[in-house]
């Protein structure tokens, strides 16, 4: 039996991308719709919401916005039924939505802690809880979990996203055994270190003219010897997403340029 490679197209299905009003979940979003998709996606606020959908509609994307706090599990459920009666049943669903603080531990207060851990890792577990029942009842689903590097390495100032990271890639690994059998496949998506607007200030030119100190830092942990950026991520996201990844099931897609397999240059 041959490979089709139609096994990569999305068309028909229904992809709900949370957090995708910008950078990288817009971007993965994007790559859904050109293989066929149709996108639903929320965020916080009124303001974003309204740019993105300008933005979609300039890349000829006819995406569906929502207002949605994916940490409160009532407007999930809400807000899942609200996608149901406008696109029908939810076949991917890619928990991009997330938050970072840089704090020194010993200085962060709890109230910063909590707040990473509810959006980064319970929300994510509410979302998939929100859409499997409707996975099971159609025979299909993926779910895609961004995660990170921080999955999987620590690093200073981010003791907060690092356990909610390292707890998503876990949380991932229990949907894929919990509900594999109904067909469902759940993974993550590793993003490493990206060029986004967000990364931009760490990515300016010092007035002598050199790379800032931690862009030197992150070119030089990296085989690739480059910032990633959002059109990286799009080819796995769609891999993923597609018939092309059915028995690919509790495993995270590290896009990272080489930096979890280097151990850096010798001094």
């Amino acid at each position: 039996m041959g490979f089709d490679m139609n096994a990569f197209r999305l068309d028909g299905k229904v992809a709900w991308v949370t957090g995708a009003a910008y950078g990288i979940g817009f971007g993965i979003a994007e790559a859904l719709a050109k293989a066929g998709a149709r996108i639903a996606f929320n965020c916080r606020d009124q303001k974003h919401l309204e740019t993105a959908l300008s933005d979609y509609a300039a890349r000829g994307i006819d995406a569906r916005g929502y207002l949605c706090d994916v940490s409160d599990e009532a407007a999930v459920a809400d807000l899942v039924k609200r996608i149901e009666a406008d696109l029908g049943t939810i076949d991917i669903l890619v928990n991009n939505a997330g938050i970072i603080k840089r704090i020194p531990m010993c200085e962060m207060r709890r109230e910063d802690f909590q707040q990473v851990i509810d959006i980064d890792l319970v929300a994510p577990f509410i979302c998939a809880k929100a859409v499997i029942p409707g996975m099971i009842a159609k025979g299909h689903g993926k779910i895609i979990n961004v995660c990170s590097m921080m999955s999987e390495l620590g690093r200073e100032t981010v003791s907060a996203y690092a356990a909610a990271k390292g707890g998503l890639k876990m949380l991932t690994r229990n949907i894929c055994s919990e509900f594999g059998e109904k067909n469902i496949q759940c993974n993550g998506l590793g993003p490493g270190y990206i060029a986004t607007p967000q990364t931009a200030p760490l990515r300016e030119r010092q007035p002598d003219g050199s790379r800032h100190p931690f862009d030197q830092f992150i070119v030089a942990k990296t085989p690739a010897a480059r910032w990633g950026d959002v059109e990286d991520l799009m080819g796995p996201a769609v891999f993923l997403a597609s018939d092309a990844s059915n028995f690919v099931n509790g495993h995270v897609l590290y896009v990272d340029g080489g930096i979890l397999a280097y151990i850096g240059k010798q001094p």
